[in-house]
């Protein structure tokens, strides 16, 4: 019997790859590997699968299936917004553990007509009910992260429907309705389970257990989902047709809110009470672009409550006084520049960065010339920072605060898009944790835990932290959906990924490897991962015994092997050339024609 099961789980595998290799050869366009394993030498980072070039659109995405949706789009002249809300619908479909409906987004636009670009921030926000102590336990400490997690508490504002419609009414194309008939036909007709996502339904079985929706979905007949099985979501279908038909008022106004307010309100052991004007009254904020000179580039994204673009534009800015081409992705000197120079960039991040609807973000003091090259001078040693503070900013309602230590733990997707009218986008999309708060709603999909994106204490020693929880108030996040141009202000990189707060290490990586190593955007996304956010060296697990683990000890640093699975997805642009990337640590490709 065992032998049979193994055979027919090894027949669904199969079957789920050429079902993806069906869906990206009909396309007839070029396409980049699903996955394979990362090459890595002493002396030069090498390919293991080959970047795609493209002249008209490109799209680069964390599942085939999305992708294949929004390069349809694509295809029949869509703009690179309606290609996101067909890649979105999907995602949330396939990729149930990453985002979905009930999360949210950061939303970066490039208008190839004006050359300007704006952001949309969708991020989740608090509901009415929250408290300022509502994660402190009966001694006023912290509660255990995942009892704070899973459950209705952690439950903030969706806010992805919204940035979809918003997204849509600026600069859509075709018609909203026609957007999700790839969703729809795939949630109804069912699709495989990857091997990543059976992979993770196993990893947190007990938590997706706890709610008998949820449990229902994923355990199958008290079983877990197997890679290769055919999944069916007829409930995610109905909520896909009814956003189709009657818009995102029957999300935040009609029967699909009162199945939100009522899962989050029933939830055993950790319920929470979200009412309609939560829903009702959630708007998509247009905000400027947080922007830093790079060299000849210039660079944007998303600024608060996002710290995104604050602190990579940080760390730009400090290494920009340190000649970082000319040291190469395997000098030690390099990685210790940027190692260091992203340590200040996170005690800035601790201390200053909240939503600035609340805090007043001092966001022009900490990318100013001046401040960054100060900072910068700290780095004029030959070791490792001993001790690594937040700068001194003349900021009077801010200098009194305390450094934040919230958690932001590593799940999310991404989605770059260029269209065939030179519109591009990035999107940074998330229910924060995998799976979020595990609370599946009746119309298909999961419910996010943003709340504990807030700093669980609301000060310390006597201080207020910038990042506490208030009423309406957005956590903050490190999602950092980037675009870059040139000097000419043409579009250079489009890029992004999840990983919770190391999401700012992996697109500095992929920044830097690009810009000033000269490895094209494929190579820059596979260079092995190496982040410091807070002293500890994270390298990416398989490294161990290359000469840059022993060096990096050598000059004072503490290192830390781990599983560093960033989904970077990215676009370059040359000459007029679209050329994709896709990270080979997940399961997402690039397409263009």
């Amino acid at each position: 019997m065992e032998k049979t099961a193994r055979k027919r789980g090894a027949r669904r595998l199969m079957d789920y790859f050429r079902f993806v290799f069906f869906i990206i050869s009909s396309l007839s366009i070029g396409h980049s590997a699903l996955s394979k394993e990362l090459c890595f030498d002493e002396r030069e980072f090498c390919n293991s699968q080959k970047v795609i070039s493209a002249t008209k659109w490109m799209i680069s995405a964390a599942n085939p299936l999305a992708v294949k949706a929004g390069a349809t789009i694509l295809k029949n002249g869509g703009s690179a917004a309606d290609a996101m809300v067909a890649t979105q619908s999907v995602l949330g479909l396939v990729e149930p553990q990453s985002s979905g409906l009930g999360g949210g987004a950061f939303l970066v636009w490039y208008d190839s007509k004006t050359k300007k670009i704006t952001t949309l921030d969708g991020r989740e926000t608090a509901p009415l009910s929250v408290t300022p102590n509502m994660f402190l336990d009966g001694n006023n400490e912290p509660v255990k992260f995942f009892d704070a997690v899973v459950g209705g508490n952690s439950v903030g504002i969706p806010g992805t429907p919204a940035l979809m419609k918003s997204a849509h009414r600026r600069w859509g194309k075709i018609d909203w309705e026609k957007l999700f008939s790839e969703a729809i036909a795939l949630a109804e007709s069912g699709f495989f389970v990857s091997d990543r996502l059976a992979k993770m339904i196993k990893r947190d079985g007990r938590r997706l257990k706890k709610f008998p929706r949820t449990s229902h979905y994923f355990f199958p007949n008290g079983k877990a989902l197997e890679s290769g099985e055919k999944l069916e979501n007829k409930a995610y279908a109905k909520t896909l047709r009814s956003i189709a038909q009657e818009g995102i008022s029957v999300f935040y106004r009609g029967r699909i809110a009162v199945d939100i307010i009522e899962t989050v309100g029933s939830a055993t052991g950790n319920k929470n009470t979200i009412v309609r004007g939560d829903l009702a009254n959630y708007k998509v904020v247009e905000r400027r672009p947080v922007c830093k000179v790079y060299r000849s580039y210039k660079v944007c994204g998303m600024g608060p409550p996002s710290s995104g673009a604050i602190a990579i534009g940080q760390i730009l800015g400090i290494i920009e006084n340190y000649n970082i081409s000319s040291l190469g992705p395997t000098s030690p000197e390099a990685w210790r520049l940027i190692g260091d120079a992203s340590r200040l960039a996170f005690a800035d991040r601790a201390k200053y960065v909240a939503d600035s609807d609340f805090v007043k973000v001092p966001t022009k003091q900490l990318l100013s010339q001046n401040y960054l090259h100060e900072r910068a001078k700290k780095l004029n040693r030959k070791k490792a920072l001993l001790k690594v503070h937040p700068g001194i900013l003349k900021v009077d309602d801010l200098s009194h605060f305390s450094n934040d230590a919230s958690l932001e733990l590593p799940s999310t997707s991404h989605i770059s898009i260029v269209d065939s009218y030179g519109n591009a986008l990035s999107m940074t999309t998330t229910i924060e944790n995998a799976f979020g708060s595990r609370l599946m709603t009746r119309g298909g999909f999961l419910l996010n835990n943003e709340l504990t994106d807030f700093s669980f204490r609301p000060q310390k020693d006597g201080s207020p932290i910038a990042n506490s929880i208030e009423r309406g108030k957005r956590p903050r996040s490190s999602m950092s959906p980037t675009i870059i141009k040139d000097n000419q202000n043409e579009l250079k990189l489009i890029l992004g990924s999840p990983g919770g707060s190391r999401i700012i290490g992996y697109v500095l990586k992929t920044i830097i490897a690009h810009l000033d190593w000269g490895l094209d955007i494929q190579k820059s996304i596979e260079l092995p991962n190496m982040v410091n956010r807070f002293g500890v060296f994270e390298i990416e697990n398989g490294y161990q015994n290359n000469y840059l683990f022993g060096s990096l000890k050598e000059i004072g640093f503490k290192i830390k092997m781990g599983a560093l699975n960033s989904g970077v997805y990215a676009i370059a642009v040359d000459k007029g050339i679209l050329y994709g990337g896709a990270d080979p640590r997940r399961e997402g490709v690039a397409l263009g024609n």
